[in-house]
């Protein structure tokens, strides 16, 4: 029998393969996505100082409740609105995109999407 390789190994590879390439600066902050079978979360990071500068998700009390699953795409787009919405409060236009080693497709376009329909540059 072959030996399957991990899949959780396997992102890994792919997100440190990413994570050489780009960076967040204060300039244009990073903005990481993270999915889960249940619930995505999105947060845009300034990799220079280490802080989160604005973060959202389907566990957050904006979303928690307003939405029927936390794992689909109206569910990515709605957070990926909500983070451009509060990106742009907070002075933020312009994010280097870190899909974090997932493909982009399905919920992580779909939140990338929004994001940028929300004023985000990208």
């Amino acid at each position: 029998m072959l030996n399957k390789p991990d899949r959780k190994a396997l992102r890994a590879k792919k997100r440190f393969r990413v994570r050489k390439k780009i960076t967040g600066s204060a300039g244009r902050p990073r903005l990481n996505v993270f999915r889960s079978i249940q619930n995505i979360y999105a947060q845009i990071i300034d990799d220079e100082s280490g802080l989160t500068l604005v973060a959202a998700s389907t566990i957050g009390p904006e979303l928690k409740g307003k939405l029927a699953t936390g794992g689909n795409t109206a569910a990515a787009t709605a957070v990926g609105d909500l983070l451009a919405k509060k990106a742009i409060e907070a002075g933020i236009k312009q994010v280097v995109f870190d899909r974090a080693g997932y493909i982009y497709h399905g919920r992580i376009k779909a939140l990338a999407d929004a994001a940028r329909a929300g004023g985000l540059e990208f």
